[in-house]
């Protein structure tokens, strides 16, 4: 069984994660999506929010779960029997800081492989930030999230 694991803080998520988990399911049996918990960081969505808004937007996807995780991802891989991790490319800046991580988790285990898919071209321009600087400053957010994403 092929399992990958698409790690991130999705605060929240945006459309170019939603395109690079459907783009991926024919190549996998199973995605998890997992988020990562980092107490040093603040967050504009609780946990409890970020996985509402992910398990939303794929509840109808029966080979997609969504768990919530600390420590390092490819521990998580190992945890879950998960052969891949999972990341999405929208620019050479994350293709630099994405190959180091990639390094660094192959020199931690030779078990888990990373796989890349570039992002939709309509999509490439999305992030987390900017979303929450369109949210923060009371822009029409609703182009850049999937439909599961709300604001109070």
């Amino acid at each position: 069984m092929r399992k990958a694991i698409f790690p991130g803080s999705f605060d929240p998520i945006t459309l170019g994660h939603y395109d690079i988990i459907k783009r991926a399911l024919p190549l996998f049996d199973e995605i998890v999506i997992a988020i990562g918990v980092n107490a040093e960081k603040k967050y504009m969505f609780t946990l409890e929010e970020r996985k509402k808004f992910i398990e939303e937007a794929f509840k109808d996807e029966p080979k997609v779960s969504v768990v919530t995780y600390e420590g390092l991802t490819v521990e998580l891989c190992h945890k879950l029997n998960a052969q891949f991790i999972l990341r999405g490319l929208r620019n050479p800046a994350d293709f630099e800081f994405e190959k180091a991580i990639a390094h660094t988790n192959r020199q931690l285990v030779t078990d888990v492989e990373t796989v890349f898919l570039l992002t939709a071209i309509d999509t490439s321009h999305i992030s987390s930030s900017i979303v929450r600087d369109v949210i923060r400053n009371g822009g029409n957010y609703k182009f850049l999230v999937p439909e599961s994403v709300k604001v109070k």
